[in-house]
């Protein structure tokens, strides 16, 4: 899962970025500014020189003496180098001269060329230190923000991760959980912990209305169908049933017990996981596939199928027996009804895998796929086999696991792993 940054960092960085962005912003503006405002003295400073120079050209005893900072350069007597003769009149920045910066005035007097050159070394560097040090406040500038952001996001958010909290720490089961806000809470907050409020309430009311339902029907639907078994059971007992009658009877007696593992399973999948562990049941595994093999044995004798369990190793499971038994059955029934004769084999592993295989038709990859897809969306059987996507959604819901491996033409093989209700070797 891709780690997600806090409300308050984002803030935080936001701001820290915006003032780094503003300041650099700041800093170059003025750089071009400074650029310009440079050029401007230099061509003030040196013009007014070069008008003191002509100014006093006629005065016989006037004579132009070099400074630490300011050289005159006049072909023949000083030419300027080489490198630097074809610089046409007017200002040029950042000459270099012997190796050192200097500005560049030159003229053409009386079809002489003139230059005046000014060292500006000194005045880089200051200009270096005073951009340093700008960056170096900019810097602490943003350093400072950021505490400060930091803090003041920290504030501003601080009620909304506590509300953030409150709905992380809200646990299924919990009718009367709620969520709250400071009195000083800002109007959003309000409406936010009023909607999950509201959520909550109409939850819990639901949750309450479902598990009322699902009490009342585990009671109301199988008190008729024991009823009906046990009157089909007494009326096949009865002596002088006619042989036609009695198959009816024994019919109406597998029906009902398969409706009533039906209801079973239906309401296993209604209720939470949680609220099944109360129900679960002990359950040797080797002793109940027999049991499950033996009451489908007429159903296969009809249709000209063996059933062949194979003698498997002890395994014990702790889940709901009805379920178990009816997950078992209805993948057995499947493997019936979808052969035409034939052995089916059934086996348990010592993983609590009960295999199933039979030598039907088989199913392709994409009927395979679609019975997992109707069991994902919840949808109704319409093929695929008998109870095939009921039991992928009851393994969902338990934790178990169900595989199917189909050859078209030559039969498939159901597993059906229960090893998350096993129960580990030693344990009481």
């Amino acid at each position: 899962m891709t780690a997600r940054s806090s409300l308050r960092s984002r803030l935080t960085w936001s701001l820290v970025g915006y003032v780094l962005l503003l300041s650099l912003t700041v800093l170059a503006h003025g750089l071009v500014v400074n650029e310009r405002a440079e050029a401007l003295v230099w061509e003030s400073l040196l013009e007014a020189e070069f008008d003191h120079l002509i100014a006093r050209s006629g005065d016989p005893g006037y004579h132009w003496n070099d400074t630490d900072t300011l050289s005159l350069y006049e072909a023949p007597t000083r030419p300027l180098p080489p490198e630097l003769a074809a610089l046409g009149p007017g200002l040029h920045d950042e000459v270099k001269l012997d190796g050192v910066d200097h500005v560049l005035m030159v003229r053409d007097i009386g079809g002489r060329r003139l230059a005046l050159a000014l060292n500006i070394t000194d005045l880089e560097r200051r200009e270096r230190e005073l951009g340093m040090s700008m960056l170096a406040s900019a810097l602490l500038v943003a350093m400072l923000l950021g505490v400060f952001a930091a803090w003041g996001a920290g504030r501003l958010v601080r009620p909304l991760a506590d509300l953030a909290g409150q709905i992380a720490r809200l646990r299924p089961g919990r009718a009367e959980a709620r969520v709250t806000v400071p009195d000083a809470a800002t109007s959003e907050l309000v409406v936010i912990a009023d909607a999950v409020n509201g959520y909550l309430a109409r939850n819990a009311e639901f949750v309450e209305r479902e598990r009322a339902f699902i009490d009342s029907a585990s009671h109301e639907l199988r008190t008729p169908i024991a009823v009906i078994a046990g009157a089909a059971e007494l009326a096949s007992a009865q002596p002088g049933v006619p042989p036609k009658a009695l198959e009816k009877l024994q019919r109406i007696h597998r029906t009902t017990r398969d409706m009533e593992r039906l209801i079973s399973l239906l309401l296993v999948l209604a209720k939470e996981p949680a609220r099944l562990a109360r129900a679960n049941d002990r359950i040797a595994l080797g002793e109940l596939l027999p049991e499950i093999v033996e009451d489908h044995r007429p159903m296969a004798l009809a249709k000209g199928l063996q059933l062949v369990l194979a003698e498997g190793p002890p395994c014990e499971l702790l889940a709901p027996a009805p379920v178990v038994q009816a997950a078992i059955g209805n993948l057995l029934r499947n493997a019936i009804e979808n052969s035409g004769g034939g052995v089916i084999h059934i086996r348990l592993r010592a993983d609590a895998v009960v295999e199933i295989d039979d030598p039907g038709q088989g199913m392709s990859p994409e009927e395979i796929s679609a019975v997992y897809a109707r069991a994902a969306r919840g949808g109704t059987r319409d093929g695929g086999g008998i109870g095939l996507d009921l039991i992928t959604r009851l393994c969902a819901h338990l934790g178990w696991g169900l595989a199917i491996d189909s050859r078209p033409g030559e039969g498939t093989t159901a597993r059906l792993d229960l090893g998350a209700s096993r129960v580990p070797s030693g344990a009481v």
